[in-house]
């Protein structure tokens, strides 16, 4: 067989120079040496999704602090990204401005009793609410704080099937949703997903790791343990190890790693 022309289909993310810059910084005053840049879904890939997962079609939903990233998966590559500026952030000072409480205490009340769906609330449990300045502290249900951490999970889950049906891949997704990050694991989350997604849905934490699994088997340590085995991986691929690199050796790797990549 012989050719004159090779033609490829590929997924191109793009950085601006001057982040990747501040990264190496970062990391070089801190007394460490950046040996890699890697894409945050790639990363969390590692140590979440299983290889039938990936070969099959899943779509991936890392939701952390301030963005919610997205990566889908078929055929074993990735085949579409994206960022959406909505997370668990947004969930906080949505509960700080409706129940008028300090910020602070709305990530406590959050993470202590949140529920992304009302129908799992019980009612007859209430909340102390913390209030701002001198006034004095209120009681408030479980349910009515539902209401406001639905509402904001809901928009979420909406905009990230918008996304997936504008990548033209909603058919291709048979393994189904995957949710991950810190602010997957408010209870109904799950539940939530499934109702928008109409599609089977888990919560994806770390796997593939010993010693420390009862503490890492957690959704918010995907991406700092799939940057470890990521690492692992390029340091059994590899004999020599770059002790000293330089930005521009920094992009040449994340070239070859995509084009490994398919």
């Amino acid at each position: 067989m012989s050719g004159v022309r090779l033609e490829a289909k590929v997924h191109i993310v793009t950085g601006a120079v001057s982040a990747a810059q501040n990264i190496v910084k970062c990391l070089k005053r801190c007394g460490l040496v950046a040996s890699d840049v890697v894409l945050e879904q790639f990363a969390s890939s590692y140590s979440i999704l299983a290889d039938d997962e990936k070969e099959l079609g899943v779509c991936m939903i890392d939701i952390g602090g301030g963005t919610t990233d997205i990566a889908i998966f078929t055929d074993g590559s990735i085949r579409h990204t994206a960022v959406i500026p909505i997370a668990g952030d947004q969930v906080t000072n949505d509960i700080a401005i409706a129940l008028r409480t300090p910020t602070r205490n709305a990530e406590e009340i959050k993470l202590k009793y949140g529920c992304a769906l009302q129908d799992l609330a019980d009612t007859t449990q209430m909340i102390d609410i913390p209030t701002v300045g001198d006034r004095p502290g209120r009681h408030l249900s479980k349910r009515a704080l539902a209401e406001v951490v639905e509402a904001r999970y809901e928009e979420l889950f909406t905009l990230v099937a918008t996304e997936i049906r504008r990548s033209g891949l909603e058919d291709l997704i048979a393994a189904g949703i995957v949710l991950t990050g810190g602010a997957s694991k408010v209870e109904g989350a799950q539940e939530l997903a499934e109702r928008v997604f109409k599609m089977p849905v888990r919560i994806g934490a770390p796997q593939h790791v010993t010693g420390l699994a009862d503490v890492l088997n957690n959704p918010v340590y995907a991406t700092g343990v799939g940057l470890l085995l990521y690492g692992l991986q390029q340091r059994d691929g590899q004999q020599e190890t770059i002790t000293q690199p330089n930005l521009k050796s920094l992009w040449a790797r994340m070239k070859g790693w995509f084009q490994g990549g398919f």
